[in-house]
């Protein structure tokens, strides 16, 4: 289990330091905390709260958003990057569920995606498509 310091957890969630602390006295984030008493937050904690990133997009948020007509964009936690030949499987963490998607090797360099990252797959039809954010 990766559990990251309230500090790191408002980094990846995109909000303030005091936000992720208000949220941990008020009991919307669940902490472990060490023996010194200080609260660490696990990873899949911080994965029920990455699909809100898209819910307010500023001008930040969509920096790093290709323009893409698809509505239906589930943002998570790389699980897992297998990489074989011309081919490479992606498994996303999201909200609790998990998501492979079978892409292209070259989209996986190109991306740069390794374990841990944030990205967003791209549901269209029946075709799963990941995007790096």
């Amino acid at each position: 289990m990766d559990l990251l310091r309230p500090r790191d957890a408002a980094t990846v969630l995109g909000i303030s330091y005091p936000t992720v602390k208000q949220w941990i006295y008020k009991g919307k984030l669940r902490t472990v905390k060490t023996a010194g008493g200080h609260h660490r937050i696990p990873q899949s904690e911080l994965d029920r709260y990455l699909h809100r990133l898209r819910q307010k997009p500023g001008p930040e948020r969509r920096r790093n958003f290709r323009r893409i007509s698809g509505r239906n964009q589930l943002v998570g936690r790389v699980l897992e990057v297998r990489t074989s030949g011309l081919m490479a499987q992606v498994k996303l963490s999201i909200g609790g569920q998990t998501i492979t998607s079978i892409i292209t090797a070259d989209a996986v360099r190109e991306m740069r995606l390794k374990r841990g990252d944030t990205a967003a797959a791209l549901i269209k039809s029946t075709e799963v498509m990941i995007v790096r954010v």
